[in-house]
């Protein structure tokens, strides 16, 4: 029996090829791997002993040849196919275990140049992959190191069965089809439109007890981009499909205070939009105010924090049933009182940054994907950008609520109207299907949790397009207001607010949440 090895994750791969030998096996191995098999005293033949030709062009050529993939995909029971490896001397290969040049690992590094990243193009590993799993009811096929050990077990008590074959083969155009998406996505990097096609390979991560409802499959899939992947559980019952849209939006909604100069900063998230959001000098201050923005709904909530929850922090969050607490890390203080409810999830996220490299954002349609760049509040954040609209002008505290208040509103389901006092939220009017019933709503909801929306700040995510949403706001009190602007009607709404003696802001910009 033959086993071909040429792998560039080395894990484990001594071991495996040892097994293999002590089983009998014969091993074909290629440049690197053949010299850490060699300094392992590992018996291996080159792969230039095999095809007769030596590697070539930097290692471009080595694998390309008739003698490897005739071993490779000769039917064992199809007499032609033996026949022909007869007649030209060739080897049947057994086993194949390959993985590729690093490729996705290379453009991630923001140094790689063009050239380098051209280079770590693997074409003979593919090549090897594919050939060995099309005649995977003849050749294993690994593609990834964990499966060696269950590989050699199996051989170990006799052979490797057809179901297992055929799933390591799944496995192998999986990641073949991952790796060329990829390397499709770093190709049109710089194109100024999309790209005509695009390939969207996903790996689950986790199975989930059920989805949106408990009749309906579900899992959690992951791509190779910064996010819901690197998440770590500390504490608490498996993350449901609903706790993981939430977590997701909670982690959006604090992304514009993840600067490193920022304030501490708390969402607290309710069915995937934010019902209270406030900064403070800590996390357990943070939380307290955005608590107060509408305790009501908090009940139930994901809460999420920019900064180090503590135990002070988990300590205010002691009376008020939560289903996950989110942050870029929780200290071992703050976890022992979380691990006091068992119910409780905690969760740690990286922190992403407000200038992250754009990437796609997918939404589902039946029958297809609508596919936008995903948003960033970095696009929306330039106040070179912004226009004075009113005669009145902003105070310095007005100025600093408008940029809380137009941080916040992105995060809110449209329509989306937020009021901000002192840094936090004191009303949120969301998911409305008129802008003057969300500054109603939000209005109402201050009113409903004690504060007193006079003096507060406004903030919209997209334009008003009657004057009726500036009036709703005047009536209570609001002193300043921030949106996009672009109205056709946006001379009788700045005229509104100069009525009502308002500030106003256009940013030019809308955050607009479907």
């Amino acid at each position: 029996m033959r086993a071909l090895l040429s792998v560039s994750d080395k894990r484990g791969i001594v071991q495996f090829a040892r097994e293999l030998v002590a089983l009998k096996w014969e091993i074909v191995s290629t440049g690197g791997t053949a010299e850490a098999l060699r300094r392992e005293q590992v018996p291996v033949i080159g792969i230039e002993d095999v095809t007769g030709f030596p590697e070539m062009m930097d290692g471009r050529v080595k694998t390309l040849h008739p003698k490897i993939h005739g071993g490779l995909l000769a039917r064992r029971d199809n007499p032609s196919d033996l026949g022909a490896l007869q007649q030209h001397a060739i080897t049947p290969i057994d086993l194949v275990a390959v993985n590729l040049y690093p490729f996705r690992e290379t453009v991630a590094k923001p140094a790689t140049t063009f050239a380098q990243a051209i280079e770590q193009i693997d074409i003979g590993g593919p090549s090897m992959l594919r050939s060995a799993a099309k005649n995977h009811q003849a050749v294993i096929v690994i593609v990834d190191p964990d499966d060696y050990s269950s590989v050699i077990e199996d051989l170990k008590v006799g052979e490797v069965v057809d179901d297992k074959r055929r799933a390591l083969a799944a496995k192998v155009f999986a990641h073949t089809a991952a790796y060329d998406g990829a390397i499709l996505a770093y190709l049109s990097r710089s194109q100024e439109s999309l790209a005509p096609r695009l390939s969207l390979v996903l790996e689950r991560q986790q199975a989930l007890r059920y989805g949106e409802n408990p009749h309906q499959r579900a899992a959690l899939y992951v791509t190779d981009e910064p996010g819901i992947g690197d998440m770590q559980q500390l504490h608490g019952k498996e993350l449901s499909f609903n706790n993981l849209l939430d977590v997701d939006a909670a982690v959006m909604a604090i992304v514009p205070w993840q600067t490193k100069d920022a304030r501490a900063a708390c969402v607290i998230i309710k069915h995937t939009t934010p019902c209270g959001i406030a900064l403070g000098r800590n996390a357990a201050d943070a939380f307290a105010r955005a608590l107060a923005t509408d305790r009501t709904s908090a009940f139930g909530s994901v809460i999420a924090f920019n900064t180090v929850v503590d135990r002070a922090a988990a300590e205010a969050m002691r009376e008020l049933f939560v289903e996950v607490v989110v942050a870029p890390r929780i200290d071992a203080a703050a976890l022992a009182v979380f691990q006091e409810k068992k119910n409780l999830r905690v969760v740690e996220v990286p922190p992403a940054r407000a200038d992250d490299q754009p990437t796609l954002d997918y939404k589902r349609v039946r029958g297809g994907f609508l596919i936008q760049d995903r948003f960033r509040y970095s696009d929306v954040a330039d106040e070179s950008k912004w226009r004075m609209a009113s005669t009145r002008r902003p105070t310095d505290a007005q100025w600093n609520d408008l940029r809380v208040a137009w941080a916040a509103v992105g995060s809110i389901k449209s329509n989306a109207i937020i009021l901000v006092k002192d840094e936090a939220a004191i009303g949120i009017g969301a998911g409305q299907m008129s802008r003057v019933d969300s500054s109603f709503l939000a209005v109402h909801k201050a009113r409903q949790q004690g504060h007193d929306p006079r003096g507060a700040v406004l903030a919209s995510d997209a334009f008003f397009p009657f004057r009726d949403g500036v009036d709703e706001a005047a009536a209570a009190g609001v002193a300043a207001i921030i949106q996009p602007g672009g109205s056709v009607r946006d001379a009788e709404v700045i005229a509104a607010a100069d009525e009502h003696d308002l500030s106003m802001i256009l940013t030019g910009m809308r955050q607009f949440r479907h």
